[in-house]
């Protein structure tokens, strides 16, 4: 059986999901399938079954059909390093950070661990739904594209075009994109998806049989935009989710910290109907929250110091206000974070806003697991990225709570004792069940607007 590529005509152009949602009716399809990308770029990243950290797409797609998650399905991925670096991960392992002109420069040392990892996937599986990355014909950087043009050229996968909508300007791009691919890639093409509509939808019947007679490229469907605020990649993704706060009864306020990491965490808050989320860049704004989150940080030093340059310091230091603390914003909230070894900064030693008695002390190896903690004295299922170490991996100081432990408020009896505590009336929500319901129906939609029975008869050809 071949394996699939799923190009975008442009970033954002939502591959991600729908590579998980393809990834997803295949396998209920009775396929053996698995979700990978070569190289994501993401400040958001989960900890592996068999340990190490890939992105947050290809664990969520993994998960959602109960498949084992390893570092396989996202070989190498790139983090916010600070001053033009990226910090690298090669098989859900960190080695350092990297100027990124040499990253590119040396590009091809890379593909090796990409080739390795698609064939370690084909051994157990017979179709790998591979995501692309961006736009993949960036003319410039074609040879240096591992998520598109590599694994599309190394592995002759079909490929299927995801083309936005929104953005306007999809005839060109869908057009533009095919031609320039190169003859081997274009044979491949399986169709088209035109992604995000709104509006009447046969409005666009004229547009699909131009895209069919005159690009001579199958339209595979039009599918209407469709809110699906789970599995979100990035902090630009995130910001586009939709939530319906007409039951509300608690507003809260997540900082958006410039390096802001692992915002899957918020991702049951804003499905929670009780609780109307907002991302605050302003310390004024703050006044409005009954509860502040400090969210990850890939770069805590530097957003620390943003923090106190913006005028936050003075607004969390109420101890009238709730404040949840996670990874990094807990390690903001001690007396000092002791960089020994320049893992972040220059500086050797950072005073913190010292909410928590203590120091936090940067170690040069990374700490990636997850597991099942004590937490808040509720035990739950989560897990750890950080670098920062100090005694004890979670607090609860009257209204300050702080740990090190991503994922907390998929746990509902946390998110209860939390915000039951704000307001008595309060009553809180199944998240698994609702993740669940909520991946099936976003599946079932893209099946109905999607030839699925054509993309499984190209992978059999």
């Amino acid at each position: 059986m071949n394996s699939l590529s799923i190009f975008g005509t442009s970033s954002d152009a939502g591959k991600s999901t729908l590579s998980f949602a393809i990834t997803y009716l295949l396998h209920h399809r009775g396929i053996s399938v698995a979700p990978f990308k070569a190289q994501n770029v993401s400040n958001n990243s989960q900890v592996c079954d068999e340990g190490g950290e890939i992105a947050i797409p290809q664990y969520f797609a993994a998960e959602a059909i109960g498949l084992k998650t390893t570092p396989d399905m996202n070989p190498i991925l790139l983090k916010s390093g600070g001053k033009s670096k990226a910090h690298i991960i090669v098989n859900g392992k960190s080695v350092g950070n990297k100027d990124v002109w040499g990253y590119y420069r040396d590009i091809n040392s890379l593909k090796p661990h990409a080739k390795r990892a698609f064939k370690n996937l084909q051994k157990s599986y017979d179709c790998i739904v591979a995501e692309g990355a961006g736009s993949p014909v960036e003319l410039n950087l074609m040879d240096k594209d591992l998520s598109n043009i590599y694994i599309a050229n190394e592995f002759n996968t079909k490929i299927v075009l995801v083309a936005d909508i929104q953005r306007g300007g999809v005839f060109a791009s869908i057009y533009g994109v095919y031609h320039l691919l190169p003859k081997k890639l274009r044979k491949n093409v399986v169709g088209v998806i035109v992604n995000k509509f709104q509006g009447d939808m046969s409005l666009f019947d004229e547009g699909v049989k131009i895209i069919e007679k005159q690009f001579k490229i199958p339209v595979l469907g039009v599918v209407p935009f469709k809110a699906f605020n789970l599995g979100f990649e990035d902090s630009e993704s995130i910001m586009n989710y939709v939530q319906d706060t007409t039951k509300a009864i608690i507003k809260v306020g997540v900082i958006k910290l410039p390096h802001i990491s692992n915002f899957t965490d918020f991702e049951p808050l804003v499905a929670d109907s009780e609780i109307e989320l907002s991302f605050i860049s302003n310390a004024s704004d703050l006044s409005t929250c009954q509860v502040i989150i400090i969210p990850g940080s890939k770069r805590v030093i530097d957003d620390l110091l943003w923090l106190k340059k913006r005028g936050f310091e003075q607004k969390l230091q109420d101890e009238d206000k709730t404040i949840v603390a996670i990874c990094g914003g807990y390690e903001i909230m001690f007396e000092n974070i002791l960089d020994p070894w320049h893992v972040e900064s220059e500086q050797k030693i950072t005073k913190g806003f010292a909410r928590f008695k203590g120091d936090v002390v940067f170690q040069k190896e990374k700490i990636v697991q997850k597991g099942c903690y004590n937490i808040f004295d509720i035990m739950a299922d989560g897990y750890e990225i950080h670098n920062g170490t100090t005694k004890k991996r979670a607090k609860n100081k009257d209204n300050l709570y702080g740990t090190f432990i991503h994922g907390l408020f998929d746990n509902d009896e946390i998110r209860y004792k939390i915000f039951s505590k704000i307001n008595p009336s309060y009553k809180g929500y199944n998240f698994k069940k609702y993740k669940k319901k909520t991946i099936k129906e976003f599946a079932n939609h893209i099946s109905r607007h999607v030839d699925i029975d054509l993309i499984v008869k190209s992978l059999n050809e």
